[in-house]
């Protein structure tokens, strides 16, 4: 191919300076990177990192019709995918430990999303920082068969480096009958994590359920909310802008699909059958046309749909980036990560980006 001539170049410089907008315009419509990481797959040696992206519905929400032996059937075919690494969606101990530092701008993240770790931090002795530290380093050297005594102090150490999930695969993972208050654990300490274990929360009746049988120590909270941002004067007109953008037939049909798949829980195949209709590959479109690309449609001066969607692009890309790190740890893992289903194209679509990265479809395992 011959490349322009300086009269051609002439021209289109005569034009774009002639033309208001026209440079911007023709690099904005005809550039493309060359660089498609996810056409550069590998590894070449050794066992490539599988991902599956397991959308969910927030059990919280689920109401009276729910009753956590309903997930049976999903926790049989999900062990047998054999995951070695489950990731949800959880803040850190460190992350909020970091948001508790700032708390003009993060107090309403702390309160909403961040477990309170004071108690186990007296009772053992650590501050977040430390006892994440000594989790790396107990696990560094962790027995093929620990004693109970070694998995009540390692909960109690989880507890203090503000990671309940990984608290109650250690609680879980202990006979009924030593689970009990001590090594490091006080009757307050075993009574949360009692009540954690029965808390209609997907982290804990499927991540933590599902990671003790499998033989796993821990879990990895991978949740980010280091985008968040206090109300402020705008508050008010920036919600009622979100919510008529949400005011919309996607919406709507979105709603009529929950109603319908949470009635039907009680059948033999109900949860299968909500799971299922979670991860179909349709659902990812409607999310988006009922909330993302209405926002990025909202019409407001001030662009509050689309301050909205940095927020949730953002997000996004800092969850992945948390199980990119996860994955780096030890290359070779089939990582599960269990995520409230308006995520869930995101971060395929996120993860497909990476080149160590092989995505697994959840809808072969549900079957």
């Amino acid at each position: 191919m011959r490349s322009p001539t300086n009269a051609s170049l002439l021209a289109v410089l005569v034009i774009s300076l002639a033309v208001p907008g026209y440079a911007a315009a023709q690099s904005t419509e005809a550039y493309r990177p060359a660089f498609h990481p996810d056409q550069l797959k590998g590894p070449v040696v050794g066992t490539p990192n599988e991902v599956m992206v397991l959308g969910t519905q927030h059990l919280s929400v689920l109401g009276d019709t729910f009753r956590p032996e309903m997930l049976e059937p999903l926790l049989i075919r999900l062990e047998a995918w054999k995951p070695t690494v489950i990731a949800t969606e959880n803040l850190s101990g460190l992350q909020c430990d970091s948001l508790r530092r700032y708390p003009s701008r993060y107090a309403d993240s702390v309160n909403g999303y961040c477990p309170d770790p004071t108690a186990a931090g007296l009772a053992t002795g650590l501050e977040v920082p430390a006892a994440n530290a000594e989790v790396e380093r107990t696990l560094a050297s962790w027995p093929e068969q620990p004693l109970p005594g070694q998995r009540r102090r390692l909960a109690a150490i989880f507890l203090a480096a503000g990671e309940p999930g990984s608290a109650l695969v250690q609680w879980l993972r202990l006979t009924p009958d030593e689970r009990r208050a001590e090594d490091g654990l006080t009757e307050d300490l075993v009574a949360s994590l009692n009540r954690r274990k029965d808390s209609p929360n997907e982290t804990n009746l499927i991540a933590a359920v599902l990671a003790a049988r499998l033989g796993l120590e821990r879990l990895w909270s991978v949740d980010d909310h280091s985008a968040d941002t206090p109300e402020s004067d705008d508050s008010e007109a920036y919600g009622a802008a979100i919510m008529a953008a949400w005011d919309n037939p996607a919406t709507q049909t979105r709603r009529d699909d929950d109603i319908r798949l949470i009635a039907g829980l009680a059948r033999e195949d109900g949860v299968l059958d909500m799971y299922r209709a979670y991860n179909a590959p349709e659902a990812a479109m409607l999310v988006y046309q009922s909330d993302f690309g209405a926002a990025l449609m909202e019409p407001s001066s001030q662009g509050f749909g689309r301050s909205y969607l940095a927020y949730w692009e953002t997000r996004n890309l800092r969850m992945v980036a948390n199980i990119r790190d996860v994955l780096g740890r030890k290359p070779g893992t089939r990582l599960l990560a269990i995520v409230g289903a308006s995520h869930k194209a995101y971060y395929e679509a996120y993860l497909n980006q990476m080149h160590d990265v092989q995505l697994t479809d959840p809808l072969t395992v549900l079957r």
